[in-house]
This record gives C-alpha cells, sequence and structure tokens, in this order.
C-alpha cells in the first residue's frame, strides 16, 4: 500500500459574510487522518463540524487552506476526492417508493459505474440488507434506512467513510448493529471519520479524537490520552444502612450522596491514594457492602475542553 494519509488538512479555514459581520466557520484547522482508522470529530452543535465536512464532500467552498483526500488535493482534482469519499448523512432522505436494490442501482449509475462492475449483492449483505433488498424503503424500520443510507455510500467503493451522526434517534439495540457494522467495515479496511453525540461511542470505537469549538481545534489525540489528561476519579461506598457522615473527610475531600444508600467522593489521583479515602470512610463507623470505582470518561475530557474554551 502506499505511503500517504487517508485525510491531510492544513490551516483550512472558512467564513460566511453576512452585512452586519463575518462568521468565522473554521478557523485554521490543521489534522490528519491515517489510513485503516477510526477518527472522531466532536464538537457542540454550531462547532463547525458540518462545515467540514461539506467541504471535503465539495458542497461548500473552503477560503482558505489545504486539503488533500487519499492524496488528492480538493483544488486541483475535486472529482476523484469526491470519488474517494462517501458521506452517510444525519438526515434520513429517501425514495419511500424504491427498493433498496433498486436505490444503490440508480446510485451507481450516478457515479457512472458499469453494470458489469457494480457489487449492489454485496454491499446489501455488508449492510445486512439482503433479506430487504426488494422491500420498498418506506417498509424499512428506522435502523434498516440508516444501514440503507450506509450502502449508498459505499457504492462506488470509497476508500474513506464520513459518518455524520449514524445513530441519532435510534434505539439502543439498534445503535449497537450499527456500531458492529461500523467496526466490520472498519476492518475490511474502509478508513471512517465519525461524527457524534454520544460521547461513550467514540470511546468504544475512535483510535483518535478531535474536538472543535467555535471553529477551532481545541483537542487532537488518541482516544487513551485524552482520557489520561483528565486527573479526577471517583470512589463509591454502597452502604448496609443509609448514614449521613457529613460533607467534608478529614482531607478535605468533599463526599457526595447520589442515593441514601451510596456515599461518592471524587479525588486527585495525583494528589489522593484510595487507600486512604478508604481508610478515613471506614472511620466513620459504617457497615460497606461494596466499594467501587469510576475513571473519567470522554464526557468529562469534552465539557472540561469546550468549557476552557467557551
Amino acid at each position: 500500500m502506499e505511503n500517504f494519509l487517508a485525510l491531510e488538512i492544513t490551516n483550512l479555514s472558512k467564513e460566511f459574510k453576512t452585512k452586519q459581520n463575518t462568521i468565522h466557520a473554521l478557523k485554521n484547522i490543521s489534522l490528519n487522518v491515517n489510513k485503516g482508522e477510526i477518527f472522531g470529530l466532536l464538537g457542540p452543535n454550531g462547532a463547525g463540524k458540518s462545515t467540514f465536512i461539506n467541504i471535503l464532500a465539495g458542497t461548500v467552498i473552503k477560503s482558505s487552506g489545504s486539503v488533500k483526500v487519499w492524496n488528492f488535493d480538493l483544488d486541483k482534482n475535486p472529482r476523484e476526492v469526491r470519488s474517494s469519499i462517501g458521506i452517510v448523512p444525519q438526515e434520513t432522505n429517501l425514495d419511500p417508493f424504491f427498493t433498496p436494490r433498486k436505490l444503490l442501482e440508480i446510485q451507481a449509475g450516478m457515479y457512472g459505474i458499469k453494470e458489469s462492475e457494480r457489487i449492489t449483492d454485496k454491499i446489501l449483505e455488508i449492510t445486512m440488507l439482503q433479506d430487504k433488498a426488494d422491500s420498498y424503503a418506506r417498509s424499512l424500520s428506522g435502523g434498516m434506512k440508516r444501514r440503507l443510507l450506509v450502502a449508498k455510500a459505499l457504492v462506488h467503493r470509497p476508500p474513506i467513510l464520513i459518518l455524520d451522526e449514524p445513530t441519532a434517534g435510534v434505539d439502543v439495540d439498534l445503535r449497537q448493529q450499527l456500531l458492529e457494522n461500523i467496526q466490520q467495515l472498519n476492518k475490511q479496511g474502509v478508513t471512517i471519520i465519525l461524527t457524534t453525540h454520544y460521547l461513550q461511542e467514540a470511546q468504544q470505537l475512535c483510535d483518535r479524537i478531535a474536538i472543535i469549538n467555535h471553529g477551532q481545534l481545541i483537542a487532537l489525540d488518541k482516544t487513551e490520552n485524552l482520557l489520561n489528561n483528565i486527573l479526577t476519579k471517583k470512589i463509591i461506598f454502597k452502604l448496609k444502612v443509609p448514614k449521613n457522615i457529613g460533607e467534608k473527610l478529614k482531607s478535605g475531600l468533599t463526599i457526595n450522596y447520589p442515593k441514601p444508600e451510596l456515599i461518592s467522593v471524587t479525588y486527585n489521583k495525583n494528589e489522593n491514594k484510595i487507600e486512604e479515602i478508604i481508610s478515613e470512610v471506614k472511620e466513620k463507623n459504617i457497615e460497606i457492602l461494596d466499594i467501587l470505582t469510576e475513571d473519567a470518561d470522554l464526557e468529562d475530557v469534552f465539557l472540561k475542553l469546550t468549557k476552557k474554551n467557551a
């Protein structure tokens, strides 16, 4: 395999001018996506994620900066860039009177793919839609419609798949099916760029994560490293009999009561030792049934960074 990046973005900016002022949707964004990784693009509403995706899709023209997709320059080779990307939109916009097979065939025709070179049946199998291949799209469940959007994006065999909020509005079981589908596509060599509001999904799937806020890149690292940057941990004591033991421990740590039978203490893992906290709580003459610990999750990282950048 040739040695180049799946996506190479350098100083990407986008400005929208209005009569009153200039809106800076993206400000000098620089990031790379490696071949074969699942890359998370996170940020609150209005952060610039959609503008970023639309520039890659060719529906929004950048103001400045350089974009390379699968080693094709967006300015010099826009057609090749579009062919290298499959985009799964957030909105479920499907013609209800076509079957999945017909929709995929139409999509292939739009890309100029010869009938002999089409892989419609394989895509239906990959997205687990073979049993519904000849049913009208209007009869499909919400999860199946999501999978059909993924199938449409795969018609021209793009090496990069961009998934914009792929599990928005689906139930827990369907969400898990879709996540497994994403992982399977990645194992087959597809590079995945994922935007999601479900931070647990990003934590579960992504090798690396970029967080943007107000059009600026505020974090870019391996998921594990981002989590390690949060030093707070939580220890939870489950009591046999509910009891209030005050508001603070001798060490000054604050005591919280999420439920009557639970005592929770948040601490800094660089400053406090868990054994000392347990010892202090046991001194309160209470009967402890169980002790649990919780590490920081991606939501803690996200909130910390976006508040800092607000």
